[in-house]
């Protein structure tokens, strides 16, 4: 009740308004920052967990550090979300049959590329574009 109480919050913004269509069809944006640095390096191809671990560490700049605990809880919320599901591993990876791989599913990517419009949306839209300009002179 409370997510749903903050979304209609949010959807009232005046400058993500051209954003507001995806957000009402689709239960899952806006999506966490773990949630969208996951799904990203996972965008680049299939990864297991500790290849996780490495790519979100390093596209956050060492900001987000998962542990295996919360790693792991997140590709269960994303897997049982049907975001993200289990693959194989690349060709030729040895030592690929004790590792679990993941990979996008369709609707990841569909849910990837919602929530990068909605931040592009974002961006772009005065009030913030306004701030960013009189923050950088300060």
């Amino acid at each position: 009740m409370k997510l749903q109480a903050r979304r209609r919050v949010w959807l009232k913004q005046p400058y993500c308004q051209g954003a507001v269509a995806h957000h009402l069809e689709d239960p899952h944006l806006p999506l966490k920052p773990v949630d969208l640095h996951l799904l990203l390096s996972l965008a680049e191809g299939e990864l297991h967990g500790y290849g996780l671990v490495k790519a979100i560490e390093a596209a956050s700049d060492g900001l987000i550090r998962l542990d295996p605990g919360n790693l792991y809880r997140v590709i269960k919320r994303l897997l049982e979300q049907g975001l993200i599901a289990e693959s194989d591993g690349p060709e030729g990876d040895e030592g690929s049959e004790r590792r679990k791989y993941y990979r996008l599913t369709v609707p990841g990517k569909r849910v990837l590329a919602r929530e990068l419009e909605r931040l592009t949306a974002l961006t772009r839209s005065h009030p913030v574009r306004a701030l960013m300009r009189r923050w950088a002179t300060t």
